[in-house]
């Protein structure tokens, strides 16, 4: 297993409340390997950190920034990833294991997980 996986898995999971819906946007997303190789596009301005990518399988999404080595013109994934979004309903309860740039993976109480905008839950206290 990879280290950034192990350490997904082993972060703090934090309660969280969906305050606004929140529909998937991009319902095929990108699915990389570390060490395959990406095409990478424009940088994400809304939320900084975030790449535009294509895999050789020609999905594309957003990719962290700090998951994408770049060596004498070419991209490779350092770590494995999905951009899989997960749609939630204001009032729905979620896990947040990770955190970036915006963003919090979450998994929700039918066990699907997925990327979902911060600005669209409140943590549970």
């Amino acid at each position: 297993m990879n280290v950034k996986n192990l350490t997904r898995q082993e972060n703090a999971r934090t309660l969280c409340r969906v305050i606004a819906d929140y529909r998937i946007a991009y319902p095929d997303p990108i699915v990389i390997r570390g060490g395959d190789d990406l095409i990478v596009g424009k940088e994400d301005a809304e939320y900084p950190g975030w790449v535009w990518c294509s895999s050789a399988d020609g999905k594309s999404g957003w990719i962290p920034g700090d998951y994408i080595e770049r060596a004498e013109g070419n991209a490779r994934a350092r770590y494995d990833y999905t951009a899989a979004e997960l749609s939630a309903n204001a009032g729905e309860e979620l896990t947040m294991i990770e955190e970036k740039n915006g963003w919090a993976w979450c998994t929700n109480s039918k066990g699907q997980s997925g990327w979902l905008p911060v600005a669209n839950l409140e943590k549970v206290v």
